[in-house]
C-alpha cells in the first residue's frame, strides 16, 4: 500500500499545527462560528445535531492494521467507544471535543492519515474497489490510479473552492463494486488491444436530483488521464451553477448543455490543458513508480489444514462473506458490521483492535473499508479460514449477511444529522430483526436507507430504497423499488404513499411476498422487477394498512 513521502507528512502536519491555532481562537472567542464554519470544514469537522462530527479520509479504502488502531484509539480515547464507517469508505466520530480535535488530528498524521477534504466544496476522498488488488476479476489494480487522483487534487488551488463539493469513484473489475454510475466522475479501467485505458463516465449523483452519469470517453489512453480530469473539472468550474446549491452539481451542467456539447467543451478545453501543463502526463516511470507501492499485496500467513467443513455457521459465512482472489490459495474475506438488529458500519474501539489483531495475524496487516459499511481483509490464506472465523466469532463480527436483506446501508439519520427529516438507524434494525429468519430464503436484496434527501443512504439505488421525510411534523418514509448501483445501473421507483415508522416492516414485506411468488428460478428481485413491471408491487404496496 502507498506510504506516504515527505512532502505528504509536512502538509499534514502543517494543517494541523494550523488547525490547532484556529481552535484556540474559537475557544478563546476571537473567532465566531460563522467565521470558524469554513476552517473547520476543511479540516472534516462538523456542527451536527448535538454536536461536532469528525469525518477522517480514508483513501480508496485501504487502512493498515497501525492506522485501525489509532482509529481505535481515538474512539476510545476522545468519542464514546465507537466509530461509524460511512459510504464514502471514511470513518466518522460524532462526540469529539473541539478542544481535543488538533490532538486527533495529531493522532492520525502519525499513522499517515487526515481529515483534509473529506467535506467543502472540493473533490472529496476518491473513492474504489474494496476488493482492489485482491479481485479474481479485474484488470488491474484500480488503486493506483485512485492515488495518482489523490496526489493531483489534494489541496489543488484551482479545484479547492468548486460550486460543490465533488466525487470520484474508479473500479477496474467485471463488477462494478464502486457504484460509478452515481459520481460526479466515474472510471472504469479497460483494455483496448495491449493498451489499458479508461472509460470516463460524468455527471451521476443522488440527492434532491437523482441522475446516472453519462459515458463522455469510451477509452482514454492512461497517460492523459490527468490532463483529462483537469479539463473537465475545468469545464465545471466555470459553468457551474454557484447562485444555487441545489443545482450546483456538475449533473444539473450535463443535464443542461446535453452530454455531447459537454463533451466537446470538455475536449476543447483538454486540448489546451495538454499545451500548458505537459507535467501532468503519466509517464511510464511515474507509473512504474505508484505500482510499486501496491504490487500483488502481502502474502497470508498459512495456518491450519486444508478443511471441508468446520460447522453449518461457518460453512455459512464461507458461502457469504468470502470472495475469489485472483491469486490461488487466497481468498477474500468480508467482515459485516451489519449483526441482526445492530447499527450498520458502526463498530466499537474492541472490535476494530480485534480486526487489526485478525488483519495481522491473516492479511498482511491490510484493512478495506467498503461503500456498503462493511470491512475486508484482502489477502488472507484460504486454509486460514476457519480460524479467522473463529477470531471474527469471538468479537461479533462473523455474520454470515453479505449481500443479504440484513446487509442494509444507513445514513445516521436523524438521530445524528442536523440536515435530517427522520431517523435510519431504527428502521435498519427493525427490518434487519424482522426478517432474521428468512433471508436465505429472499436471497439477494440491498436495502438503503436516508434521513433526508440528499441520499447519504444511497437509496436511489437499493433494490428497496427507503427515504425519510417530513410529513406535517412527523417522520414518515418513501418507498422506491428497482435501485440498482452496478454497471446496469438503475434509480429505484416510489411504490405509493409515505408510511408512518411502524409500518416501514410490513410495507417491505408485502413487496418481498409479491417477488418471492412471481419469481423465476434462481432470478433476483430487479431482474423480476423488471420482468414483471412494478404495477404488481404498487398494488400490493397500496393494499396494507393507512399510509402517513
Amino acid at each position: 500500500m502507498y506510504r506516504y513521502e515527505e512532502a505528504d507528512h509536512q502538509v499534514v502536519q502543517d494543517r494541523v499545527a494550523e488547525f490547532r491555532d484556529q481552535v484556540d481562537r474559537r475557544l478563546a472567542g476571537e473567532l465566531s462560528e460563522d467565521q470558524f464554519r469554513p476552517l473547520r470544514l476543511m479540516n472534516g469537522l462538523y456542527l451536527q445535531l448535538h454536536g461536532y462530527m469528525l469525518r477522517v479520509a480514508i483513501p480508496y479504502g485501504t487502512l493498515s492494521s497501525t492506522q485501525l488502531r489509532a482509529l481505535a484509539s481515538i474512539a476510545r480515547d476522545y468519542d464514546r467507544g465507537y466509530g461509524h464507517f460511512t459510504t464514502r469508505q471514511n470513518i466518522q466520530f460524532n462526540w469529539p471535543k473541539l478542544v481535543d480535535v488538533p490532538d486527533i488530528l495529531a493522532r492520525l498524521a502519525s499513522v499517515e492519515m487526515h481529515a483534509i477534504q473529506t467535506s467543502g466544496n472540493c473533490i472529496r476522498n476518491v473513492t474504489s474497489d474494496p476488493y482492489a488488488g485482491a479481485a479474481a476479476d479485474e484488470i488491474e489494480d484500480p488503486r493506483m490510479t485512485c492515488e495518482l487522483i489523490r496526489q493531483w487534487s489534494t489541496l489543488h488551488p484551482e479545484f479547492s473552492f468548486l460550486p460543490r463539493k465533488f466525487k470520484i469513484a474508479v473500479t477496474a473489475a467485471d463488477t462494478d463494486r464502486a457504484a460509478i454510475a452515481v459520481h460526479d466522475i466515474g472510471i472504469r479501467v479497460v483494455g483496448q488491444g495491449s493498451e489499458v485505458g479508461y472509460q470516463v463516465w460524468v455527471g451521476g449523483g443522488q440527492g434532491r436530483t437523482p441522475i446516472l452519469a453519462e459515458l463522455i470517453r469510451p477509452f482514454l489512453p492512461r497517460r492523459d488521464l490527468l490532463s483529462y480530469l483537469d479539463a473537465i473539472l475545468r469545464v465545471y468550474n466555470l459553468h457551474g451553477r454557484r447562485d444555487n446549491k441545489y443545482k450546483a452539481r456538475i449533473k444539473i451542467l450535463v443535464q443542461a448543455l446535453g452530454a455531447p456539447a459537454f463533451t466537446d467543451q470538455v475536449e476543447r478545453e483538454w486540448q489546451q490543458v495538454k499545451a500548458e501543463q505537459p507535467e501532468l502526463e503519466v509517464t511510464d516511470e511515474r507509473w512504474a513508480r505508484l505500482a510499486e507501492a501496491f504490487g500483488e499485496g502481502p502474502a497470508p500467513v498459512n495456518e491450519g489444514e486444508a478443511w471441508t467443513s468446520l460447522s453449518p455457521d461457518f460453512d455459512k459465512w464461507y458461502r457469504r462473506n468470502t470472495q475469489p482472489h485472483r491469486v490461488p490459495g487466497r481468498t477474500i474475506a468480508v467482515v459485516s458490521l451489519k449483526p441482526h438488529g445492530g447499527i450498520p458500519g458502526d463498530a466499537t474501539a474492541a472490535q476494530m483492535d480485534a480486526v487489526a489483531d485478525l488483519a495481522d495475524r491473516f492479511s498482511g496487516g491490510e484493512i478495506r473499508v467498503t461503500h456498503q459499511q462493511n470491512l475486508v481483509l484482502p489477502h488472507v490464506a484460504t486454509n486460514a479460514l476457519p480460524k479467522l472465523w473463529q477470531g471474527l466469532q469471538a468479537h461479533g463480527l462473523a455474520t454470515a449477511n453479505l449481500g443479504l436483506l440484513s446487509d442494509i446501508i444507513a445514513c445516521p439519520g436523524l438521530d445524528y444529522c442536523n440536515l435530517a427529516n427522520a431517523r435510519a438507524i431504527p428502521i435498519a434494525q427493525a427490518l434487519s430483526e424482522r426478517f432474521e429468519g428468512r433471508e436465505d430464503e429472499i436471497g439477494e436484496m440491498s436495502i438503503k436507507i436516508s434521513g433526508c434527501i440528499n441520499a447519504c443512504g444511497h437509496h436511489h439505488v437499493g433494490n428497496i430504497g427507503i427515504l425519510g421525510i417530513d410529513k406535517r411534523g412527523t417522520e414518515a418514509y418513501q418507498i422506491a423499488v428497482g435501485g440498482d448501483a452496478g454497471y446496469d445501473a438503475a434509480l429505484a421507483k416510489i411504490v405509493g404513499p409515505a408510511v408512518a415508522p411502524e409500518d416501514v416492516p410490513d410495507a417491505v414485506e408485502r413487496l418481498l411476498e409479491v417477488y418471492l411468488a412471481r419469481r423465476a428460478p434462481n432470478e433476483d428481485f430487479v431482474t423480476t422487477l423488471r420482468r414483471i413491471g412494478i404495477d404488481s408491487m404498487k398494488e400490493a404496496f397500496n393494499h396494507g394498512p393507512a399510509h402517513a
